[in-house]
């Protein structure tokens, strides 16, 4: 039996109120539909619940005086992975790619909440609700832009679906989270990935003129272990440029306010998480948050290599330099961004440690820019845990 749901009565907000975070509002998508009533309060940058929302999702909420918890949340197992059978096209080896397959030609769920392109735009976000293999497929390769993923929620409801799997990102797994019990599903499985500095279409455009030697031909992009940004090419060509090469004056200002007052890197309320950064060069980071993201990574595993993650290095040197350094807009030469980078790599943190790098660097970051920006709501909209981190560092005044 179907239960009423108080969104259907409820008075929608006006259309001059359809961003109630304003400036900070970061696409989700739950705007969009006839949830809105509730985006006050599920809203990731209009109410941070995220310890809250840990004890929902997984039965508790991270253990802040434990290390890999404090900054990788609630968690049952981390490894490293990759696909013994790649999928052609895909970002990497298809991990994600291949559990939603799986779960929906298996029947574990109905549907698959996705981000296709516009067949416009292979950068312009599209979410659909997957119904077939081939939907999904075509959603491989992340999209580095605001997507408003959770704008098929009422697609959701008229489908009649009720075992649903959806793949996002941290604010819009929050937005989630905090509607779940009004989506009338039997069963809901959350596939995350990390997230960090998206941008607008234009933004992205920017980026990619101002960074790449051929922008026209990008076919996507990531951050690596190595201190490079991997530019993969239409012709199958790989183009890579050290991050402390980037015209940092010229690109400071392209990434959305919302991305830059967010303290979900490693999307703490996902059942099961796959990204790159805890992992080595060429290998996935599985972090596995409760039984349900314990179920979706065996029903893929004997299709995976897996080995244990490791931890090399102290970051806190590499950190600590890297936030006047970002703050004034330091941009090195090409040359002597490249010796950089490789002496970084050879020394510098990796696997785990990498990860902590990178959160801790974008951490600062953040929570400078909100204690500027907005000074009035920098206390309770940041989490205790990245408190803690951030804490670890001196920042400029």
């Amino acid at each position: 039996m179907t239960a009423l749901r108080p969104h259907q009565k409820a008075k929608a907000l006006k259309p001059t109120s359809r961003r109630p975070a304003k400036e900070l509002c970061s696409e989700c998508g739950l705007c969009d539909t006839n949830y809105i009533h509730y985006v006050k309060d599920a809203c990731a940058f209009l109410h941070q619940q995220i310890a809250q929302l840990e004890a929902e999702a997984h039965g508790r909420s991270r253990n802040l005086d434990a290390p890999d918890e404090l900054y990788f949340g609630v968690h049952q197992q981390m490894l490293a992975a990759r696909k013994q059978q790649p999928i052609p096209g895909a970002q990497w080896t298809g991990i994600v790619s291949t559990i939603a397959c799986e779960m929906l030609t298996q029947g574990w769920v109905e549907g698959v909440v996705c981000v296709q392109n516009t067949p416009e735009d292979r950068f312009q976000p599209q979410p659909i609700l997957a119904r077939t293999r081939a939907e999904i497929l075509a959603a491989k390769v992340n999209k580095p832009t605001l997507s408003p993923n959770l704008n098929v929620l009422e697609e959701i409801e008229r489908s009649g679906i009720k075992r649903l799997l959806v793949i996002g990102v941290g604010c819009q797994i929050q937005a989630l989270r905090a509607v779940e019990a009004e989506l009338g599903l039997e069963k809901l499985y959350v596939l995350g990935t990390p997230c960090v500095d998206n941008v607008t279409r234009a933004g992205l455009q920017k980026f990619l003129e101002t960074t790449s030697k051929s922008p026209e031909t990008v076919v996507h992009y990531e951050f690596m272990q190595d201190f490079q940004v991997h530019f993969k090419h239409e012709d199958g060509s790989l183009e890579k440029v050290p991050f402390f090469g980037l015209n940092t004056k010229e690109l400071k200002d392209i990434f959305a306010p919302s991305c830059l007052s967010c303290f979900d890197y490693v999307n703490s309320l996902a059942d099961l998480v796959v990204g790159y950064m805890g992992a080595p060069f060429g290998w996935q980071w599985i972090v596995v948050r409760n039984p349900r993201g314990q179920e979706m990574l065996d029903l893929v595993e004997p299709q995976l290599d897996t080995q244990p993650v490791t931890s090399q290095g102290d970051r806190h040197a590499a950190v600590q330099q890297s936030i006047p350094a970002y703050d004034k807009s330091v941009t090195l030469p090409m040359w002597a961004a490249k010796l950089m980078g490789v002496v970084i790599e050879k020394i510098g943190p990796k696997g785990l440690e990498y990860a902590r790098f990178s959160i801790d660097s974008h951490f600062t970051r953040n929570y400078l820019y909100v204690q500027r920006h907005h000074p009035d709501t920098l206390e309770e909209h940041v989490p205790e845990f990245a408190k803690r981190i951030v804490k670890q560092y001196k920042l400029p005044q």
